[in-house]
C-alpha cells in the first residue's frame, strides 16, 4: 500500500513505538493522523507534533474504539490505515495471578485488536481496500520467560492477524504484525530482561521497519532479524527447542524475585 496521503489512526501514541509510528507516518506524508491513548496529555504532545487529533480511549473496551472510529470518520472522512498497537506488560508469574489480571491483559492486548478489526473492517471493504497493523511481540512468535499473561496475549495477538489476513486478504485488506524483540519504551523502562539479549532497538527505527513492511504488504515485521532464525528453529524441532528454553530460564532465574518465578 502507498502510505502517502492515507488517512492513519494509532493507538498506543502517546509514547514508544506508538508515537514513532505517528512520527514517521507524518514524515511520509499521510494526510491525517489519530493519535489514541488512555494518556491524553501524550497523546495531545504527539498529535501537535504530527499535526493530528488525540482522543483518550481505552482499547480494551469496544465502545472506546467505535468513538475512535467515529471520531476519525468525522474529521478526515474515513481512516486507511489502522494501527492497534497499544500494549501492556502485565504482571509476571503464573500462580500469582488474579482472574482480574488475566481480564486486563487480555483486553488490551489481544480484545483491543478484535475490537478493531470488527468495527473497521466494514468501511474498509466498502471502501475498496485499507491495512492492519497489529503489534505483537516476539514472545507472542516464541514465549516469554517468567510471564504467563504478556506470552499467551501475544501469541494470541499473532494467531488473530495471521486470521485476518487469510479471511480478508483477498477483500482489499493487507495486515501487517510488529514482532519486535526489547524496545526502549515505557515498558522496558528497568531493563530489557530476557527480550534484550539481542540488543535493544530505537523505537523510531521499529517504526521504519513498520512502514516499509506496509508499503510492500509484508505480514510479519521482525526488527529483530535473530527471530526468524529462532521460528525457524521452533519449527524445525519443538522439543528441542523447549529444552533450549528451559536452559535459558535457569539462566534467568537469579534475576528473578520469588513472586516472579511464581
Amino acid at each position: 500500500m502507498e502510505i502517502k496521503n492515507k488517512r492513519v489512526v494509532v493507538t498506543g501514541a502517546a509514547s514508544g513505538i506508538g508515537r514513532a509510528l505517528c512520527e514517521e507516518f507524518f514524515a511520509s506524508e499521510v494526510q491525517s493522523i489519530v493519535c489514541v491513548d488512555m494518556n491524553i496529555e501524550g497523546a495531545e504532545e504527539t498529535a501537535k507534533n504530527v499535526n493530528g487529533i488525540a482522543i483518550r480511549a481505552d482499547v480494551s473496551e469496544e465502545k472506546d474504539i467505535i468513538n475512535v472510529i467515529k471520531k476519525a470518520n468525522e474529521f478526515y472522512g474515513g481512516i486507511d490505515i489502522f494501527c492497534s498497537n497499544a500494549g501492556i506488560g502485565g504482571k509476571p508469574g503464573l500462580l500469582n495471578l488474579e482472574p482480574s489480571d488475566w481480564e486486563k491483559i487480555w483486553g488490551v492486548n489481544v480484545m483491543s485488536h478484535i475490537h478493531a478489526a470488527k468495527n473497521v473492517l466494514p468501511q474498509m471493504i466498502e471502501q475498496g481496500g485499507g491495512y492492519l497493523m497489529n503489534t505483537s511481540s516476539a514472545a507472542g512468535l516464541l514465549t516469554q520467560l517468567g510471564a504467563a499473561g504478556y506470552a499467551v496475549t501475544k501469541s494470541a495477538a499473532v494467531s488473530f492477524a495471521e486470521w485476518i489476513k487469510i479471511t480478508y486478504g483477498d477483500k482489499g485488506i493487507g495486515v501487517s504484525c510488529l514482532c519486535p524483540q526489547a524496545v526502549r519504551t515505557a515498558m522496558t523502562a528497568d531493563g530489557p530482561g530476557v527480550a534484550g539479549v539481542d540488543g535493544m532497538m530505537e523505537a523510531d527505527v521499529v517504526a521504519v521497519e513498520v512502514l516499509k513492511a506496509i508499503e510492500e504488504e509484508k505480514f510479519l515485521v521482525t526488527p529483530h532479524i535473530e527471530v526468524l532464525e529462532y521460528v525457524k528453529r521452533k519449527g524445525n524441532d519443538r522439543d528441542r527447542w523447549i529444552s533450549g528454553m528451559q536452559r535459558l530460564q535457569k539462566q534467568y532465574e537469579d534475576w528473578l524475585t520469588p513472586m516472579d518465578k511464581k
